[in-house]
Parts: structure tokens; sequence; C-alpha cells
């Protein structure tokens, strides 16, 4: 069975998708030579690297002499890896990922799916001890809950360098659902979280006029990293009548 399916930039229907199964490897470059596909930009080397399918994951080798290819998780709200030049075989473990090659002022991408990731759920029954503390405790049905999800938005629904909501902007974009929000409510919420996650003071900038942006930076980048906050969590910022049309 096909473990890893590559999608090439020029790739218009299913049939072109290219499917390999553990220890096959597909080149890529400018000529799309030796059986692999090709990436047309004068910026790309003739042969610029290679993927290897495992059997839940995939390797991708760096030919580039000087230019670091990066590996995007579309799915991760800015999870990426970098593979530098001449590496070779860098694990990706994303599910699905976008190959970024910087090519002469552009940025050129295609697809790689690893659909067969495999997942357990480990019983804890029968084990002695306490049981362990979650990292993070979250209410999904509180207010500040919503405060950090319409944070998280723009980023979520975005890309990775989407500006941060200001407090206006969250006071509208939580009114649907929250008719009486305030500034100071939003404030309260934003030092509560703070708190509620231990932000470090370290993270948060010590200037009166940048402290409350401080805290959002923090408050979204940590949120984003540990999936705190997902896409579809963002349904709580929508009227209960809505959801169910």
């Amino acid at each position: 069975m096909y473990s890893v399916i590559v999608v090439p930039p020029s790739c218009g229907d299913v049939k072109d998708q290219i499917r390999i199964t553990a220890g096959e490897r597909v080149a890529f470059g400018r000529s799309g030579s030796d059986g692999g596909f090709a990436v047309i930009h004068a910026g790309v080397a003739r042969v610029a690297g290679e993927i290897v399918a495992h059997r839940t994951f995939w390797l991708l080798s760096n030919f580039s002499e000087d230019q670091t290819y990066v590996v995007e998780n579309p799915e991760g709200a800015g999870e990426h890896i970098k593979v530098a030049p001449g590496r070779l075989e860098a694990p990706v473990p994303f599910e699905f990922g976008r190959v970024v090659l910087p090519a002469s002022g552009d940025l050129l991408t295609f697809d790689v799916w690893a659909p067969r990731h495999a997942f357990r759920s480990v019983p804890r029954h029968g084990l002695d001890g306490s049981a362990t503390v979650p990292a993070f405790v979250l209410d999904r049905t509180k207010r500040y809950f919503a405060v950090l999800a319409a944070l998280c938005e723009p980023r979520l629904r975005g890309t990775t360098s989407a500006p941060l909501p200001a407090v206006e902007q969250l006071m509208d974009r939580l009114r649907p659902t929250w008719p009486t929000v305030s500034r100071s409510a939003v404030y309260w919420n934003i030092d509560y979280l703070s708190v509620k996650l231990r932000l470090r003071p370290d993270r948060i900038a010590a200037e009166p006029g940048q402290r409350v942006h401080g805290k959002k930076e923090s408050l979204v980048a940590l949120a984003l990293r540990f999936d705190l906050v997902r896409e579809d969590d963002l349904v709580v910022l929508t009227p209960l009548g809505k959801v169910a049309q």
C-alpha cells in the first residue's frame, strides 16, 4: 500500500499525483529527470532534492548548495521545519506537508501527504499511583477561552505572520456571543489567561505601551504551539443559532 502521496506543482488531476511506498524515492528539480517531477523555475537546481517514503512519514533531502528548504504544516498554524543545504533524509512528521523552495525572489511550493499516520489510546486503568496532572487546563465554555480563540483566529485562518487583533477588533468579534463585552473585560481576560497559562515574565514586554501586545503575542504563540486552540474551536465565536444552520 502506498504510504506517501506527492502533489507536484503542475498537478491538475488525481492521476498526476505520485504515490510511493516505504523505501521508494522520487527526485525533484528544474529538469524533472531520473523519474522525478519538475519544479520549473530558473532559480531551482536541475536536481534540487529527493523525497523518500517511510511507513508513516517521509524524508526530505536538500541537494541545494546554498538554499534552505522549509516544510510547513498548513494545519499547524505556523508549525514548520527547516532543511539546511546539503542535509540528507531529514524526517518530516507532518501528515500534510507543504515544501517551500526559495527561488530568485519567488517561493515555490508543492505538497506531500502522509495519510497513514497511526495513533493509539493508552488505557490508564489498573495503574497504581496518582493521575498525571494536565499540562494545561482550559474550559472551552468560559469567556476567557473565547477571548483566546479570537486572539488566535487570524493565524489559524490566515498566515503565521497575520497581525493580532487590537482590543477593539476583539470586542467586535466577541460581541455576537457576548453582547456586553467591554474593553476592561477583554483586558481582564487577557491578564487572567497570562496567569492561568503561567506565562513567564520575560516573555512579556516590560514597557507599559507594549505590555498588552506582549501578552497577546505570548498567549497566541503558546496556544498554537501546543494546540490549545484549533480551527475547530473557533465555533465558540459563533452564536448557537448560526452553528445549527
